[in-house]
């Protein structure tokens, strides 16, 4: 008698590498950003994409405050049209991330979700900043 866990067969191995390669074009993590910054290996831009004041309360090190109603064409021209961008919110309540990863992709630009958002950041027991470097 199978139980909840074995009920539905697991994929085939060549599905499952297709899912997962996929899931991990869409999102990375509080731990492997950390690791990019602590190599100094940071080949994309971390937005936090809250408000003003709660980035300034604390957000991640390494990160530029630009709430996804401020991703405009003109705005986002700053940077390079091949840019990757990591974007995170307060967390797994919030879909703020969401809204700017789709504002960016509507864009043309590529980004990735950090998973966890500030919650996660904290979770992982990760330092954070709590200067103001907002982007207007």
């Amino acid at each position: 008698m199978p139980n909840a866990v074995s009920e539905m067969s697991a994929a085939e191995p060549d599905i499952a590498a297709a899912h997962y390669a996929a899931k991990l074009a869409f999102e990375t993590d509080c731990s492997d950003v950390r690791a990019a910054f602590a190599a100094g290996k940071v080949d994309f831009v971390l937005l936090d994409v809250r408000s003003p004041a709660l980035f300034a309360q604390s957000h991640v090190p390494g990160a530029i405050n630009l709430p996804h109603g401020k991703m405009t064409a003109h705005r986002m021209s700053e940077w390079a049209s091949d840019t990757l961008f990591v974007v995170y919110c307060a967390g797994p309540h919030c879909n703020g991330a969401d809204k700017a990863a789709f504002r960016l992709a509507k864009l043309g630009l590529q980004a990735k979700l950090m998973i966890g958002g500030v919650t996660g950041w904290a979770d992982e027991g990760f330092e954070f900043e709590r200067k103001a470097i907002a982007a207007e």
